[in-house]
């Protein structure tokens, strides 16, 4: 005899019955937790953590003249996340036209689209930029406050920068003459990207920067370097001064410009020899310690009535003379 169940009970075999989830256990067996972010590869989280891999890699060979895992400096503009924001129609497709590295184009729900937003909208399809509308307040909240951004926004990647002494590792492994640009104190973006854009014309091999009080790669120095930052490697240093004793060890001679200099720049032999030219804070000029390390301190012929030149501008005077010594030399 078989005892009736409560009403509505199942009878039968047991197992698994429609709605528990049961019949599609099998397709989900073999399925882990999904790997953190910083554990694939094309997550911005990923790239970053593999930049840190490569870095303390570095530190490891290189000793206490490295650099920390540090990502680039923002200026204000705004965050989304560990990225520097950038706003405003005109700023944004500047940017995406001379790649800066982005990873998330924002577009405003309803905006009014014009041939720039046409423009970024397809630049950012054609480079794999991933496309988010969001509502204003959300827009507004990602610019900072205050911010024109006209409807549209730019995430730019933080800068992945490079170990110095890796650096001039890799130029004499390939038997060239090294020609380095280290900066003490500059901290105007635009000076950074206009001296970027001087070393890759004139042969430059990197710039190094300081760790601390200088500024850093940020999305005004991209676009000022006109594209030049995505083919000419910044480095940076925890201790500026211990990275040029470094470099004096393997051989490079280092200048280092002033307006008061001790001897004039088209005096100098550049010609032939490994050269790591440093230049000075816009208003300060060359630190005291930096200027005890330097074994020249240099000046360029200026006419009476100027009194001094743009850091910018003294950077690629001097580029372009030891440039055309290297070109005669041949």
């Amino acid at each position: 005899m078989v005892k009736p169940g409560r009403p509505g009970a199942a009878r039968g075999k047991k197992g698994p019955t429609k709605g528990t989830g049961g019949q599609k256990r099998r397709a989900l067996e073999g399925k882990g937790p999904t790997p953190k972010a910083e554990d694939r590869t094309w997550h911005p989280a990923g790239k970053r953590k593999m930049a840190q891999d490569r870095l303390a890699a570095a530190q490891e060979k290189y000793g206490k003249t490295g650099t920390k895992p540090i990502r680039s400096r923002g200026t204000g503009k705004g965050k989304d996340s560990d990225n520097e924001i950038i706003n405003g129609r005109n700023s944004v497709l500047e940017a995406m036209r001379t790649n800066v590295p982005s990873t998330t184009l924002y577009i405003a729900a309803k905006v009014e689209f014009d041939d720039r937003v046409k423009e970024a909208l397809a630049l950012a399809t054609k480079k794999g930029i991933a496309i988010l509308e969001v509502m204003r307040p959300e827009l507004d909240r990602l610019c900072g406050e205050g911010a024109v951004h006209q409807g549209i926004a730019l995430a730019v990647s933080p800068y992945n920068y490079r170990h110095p002494l890796e650096l001039l590792d890799q130029v004499e492994a390939r038997g060239e003459i090294p020609l380095f640009v280290a900066l003490d104190g500059i901290t105007d973006p635009r000076n950074l990207g206009a001296i970027i854009r001087s070393a890759a014309a004139f042969g430059g091999h990197g710039i190094i920067i300081p760790q601390r009080r200088s500024v850093g790669v940020t999305a005004a120095a991209w676009k000022t370097s006109a594209g030049s930052a995505a083919r000419l490697p910044v480095a940076m240093a925890s201790n500026l001064n211990q990275i040029i004793k470094s470099f004096k060890e393997r051989g490079v001679f280092v200048i280092g410009l002033d307006g008061d200099g001790d001897v004039s720049l088209p005096e100098l032999d550049l010609a032939g020899r490994p050269l790591l030219v440093v230049v000075g804070n816009e208003g300060k000029g060359l630190s005291r310690l930096v200027t005890e390390n330097c074994d020249a301190i240099v000046s360029i012929p200026i006419g009476a009535a100027t009194e001094s030149l743009n850091a910018g501008i003294a950077t690629s005077i001097s580029l372009y003379e030891i440039a055309m010594r290297r070109q005669n030399r041949r």
